[in-house]
């Protein structure tokens, strides 16, 4: 699954990955990172302290986005890995993204696009029909990035403290050339 796109100062690709190597390791640290400090900031006005980030990634384990129920994805700018994506199957039609990011450094630069694609390929290996994710509404950046890439405002299927609007997309349509 590698799809590419002109970035920055050159390609950006997407792939699955095992979501246990060191490389989607320290990616799903930069994700988690980047989204509790970005709550703390916003809710508590300060960082996180080191021991709050861990505690918090320790319990928001990663591993269900692995066969044979799940996919973890790698996008790789310039083939150095700047992004990430995670799908798990809910049911039999319909898959559950999580985990998407992108190093700020390289937002904007197409490698989004790219790993939502390869995202589409990944749920439709899944058996999935339909991605759904949930999100906060603090988190622009990502909104914006799945509403340009076909989803769209679904009502509620999940709860907790962080789903604050949800997002699905039909994948039944017919796939966008190099899509």
């Amino acid at each position: 699954m590698t799809n590419t796109a002109p970035g920055h100062s050159g390609l950006w690709t997407a792939a699955t990955a095992d979501v246990t190597s060191p490389e989607a390791l320290d990616l799903l640290r930069e994700y988690y990172y980047d989204v509790a400090n970005r709550y703390y900031r916003l809710h508590f006005d300060r960082e996180g302290t080191p021991e709050e980030l861990e505690s918090g990634l320790a319990g928001s384990p990663s591993d269900d986005l692995a066969a044979p129920d799940g996919s973890f994805l790698i996008g790789r700018h310039d083939g150095a890995a700047h992004a990430c994506a995670g799908l798990r199957r809910l049911d039999a039609t319909t898959a559950e993204l999580t985990r998407v990011f992108v190093r700020p450094g390289l937002r904007g630069t197409g490698g989004g696009a790219v790993l939502l694609a390869a995202v589409d390929r990944a749920a439709r290996s899944l058996g999935a029909d339909r991605i759904v994710l949930d999100t906060r509404l603090d988190l622009i950046e990502a909104r914006t990035l799945y509403l340009r890439n076909g989803y769209r405002e679904i009502p509620a299927y999940s709860s907790g403290p962080y789903a604050e609007i949800w997002y699905g997309k039909d994948l039944t349509a017919v796939e966008q050339p190099g899509g």
